[in-house]
């Protein structure tokens, strides 16, 4: 097993487990006391990353897409900037997904997704998504009410649905070469407070502060239930949820590239192999260019 593999293996929930998120440690190093150390291993990761998706991109087979889902001030986009600060932009798509636009409700709750989904070859990165559909709206019923569903499909089993329906889109993506590894940032409700009041008091930090954030802090129980019921019932044996410890963002970070790189390692990707007649090419080709006096 490769120190990829043991270091993000503890954190992906296995597919009909219940899930307790109390039992998992926001502030959890994976005994990695040493800050330096983590550095050292995140770059060996983003160094490995850079590698297997350059064959990624020259294979133009598989496809791989990473979905983000956390809390607010969790670390998300600094997840996201640092372990893929390798990556060859060609080859990677990142959308945020705000509130949906009157266009996008007039839709089902997958089709805004669906147009960003990453080509053959590519890295497409999440950050939130269709989960937002059993998680805020789960929370704020009233955003259900505006979603324009025919009254008699809004049941008491339409979280239970949503579940079913994700797993499904979830099983034809990966039927069709497209890989999912999806990421809870855990992050404690003590850690969350630290960082906003950070963000009030720096003044370079200031943007980043929404009040519409501790309206959402107040309903922190009801969300945590949402995702305790969400990572059950949709992380499953080909698209698995890692519930990422996220009170250090330097461990965070680390975990989050390491379930990466055994992820794009375990599809053993390589450079396509030229054909005879291809390879008969580019001899002829190297001939016409030695000859050249220019």
């Amino acid at each position: 097993m490769s120190w990829a593999s043991k270091l993000s293996k503890p954190y992906r929930v296995e597919h009909g487990k219940k899930l307790r998120l109390k039992d998992h440690d926001p502030a959890d190093t994976a005994k990695l006391h040493s800050q330096e150390r983590a550095q050292e291993l995140l770059a060996k990761s983003v160094a490995r990353m850079a590698e297997l998706q350059d064959k990624l991109y020259a294979q133009n087979r598989w496809g791989l897409l990473l979905i983000f889902q956390a809390m607010d001030a969790a670390g998300k986009d600094g997840a996201i900037k640092h372990v893929m600060s390798g990556v060859n932009p060609q080859a990677c798509q990142v959308y945020s997904f705000k509130t949906p636009s009157a266009e996008e409700l007039d839709h089902d709750y997958l089709w805004r997704n669906m147009k960003c989904l990453p080509e053959r070859g590519r890295i497409g990165i999440f950050n939130r998504s269709y989960y937002e559909e059993v998680l805020v709206v789960r929370v704020h019923p009233e955003i259900l009410a505006n979603e324009k569903i025919p009254a008699p499909l809004v049941t008491k089993n339409i979280w239970e649905n949503r579940f079913q329906d994700i797993c499904s889109f979830e099983r034809y993506l990966c039927r069709n070469g497209f890989v999912i590894r999806k990421f809870f940032l855990n992050v404690s409700k003590k850690e969350q407070k630290r960082r906003f009041l950070d963000r009030l008091q720096q003044p370079e930090k200031n943007w980043k502060f929404s009040v519409a954030d501790l309206h959402e802090r107040e309903r922190w129980d009801d969300y945590m239930n949402a995702y305790e019921e969400m990572i059950a019932n949709t992380s499953t044996p080909h698209a698995p949820w890692f519930v990422i410890p996220a009170d250090n963002k330097w461990f965070t970070r680390l975990a989050v590239a390491a379930a990466i790189v055994d992820t794009l390692d375990n599809l053993n990707l390589a450079y396509p192999k030229v054909d005879p007649q291809k390879r008969r090419e580019l001899q002829a080709a190297r001939k016409v260019l030695l000859g050249s006096s220019k």
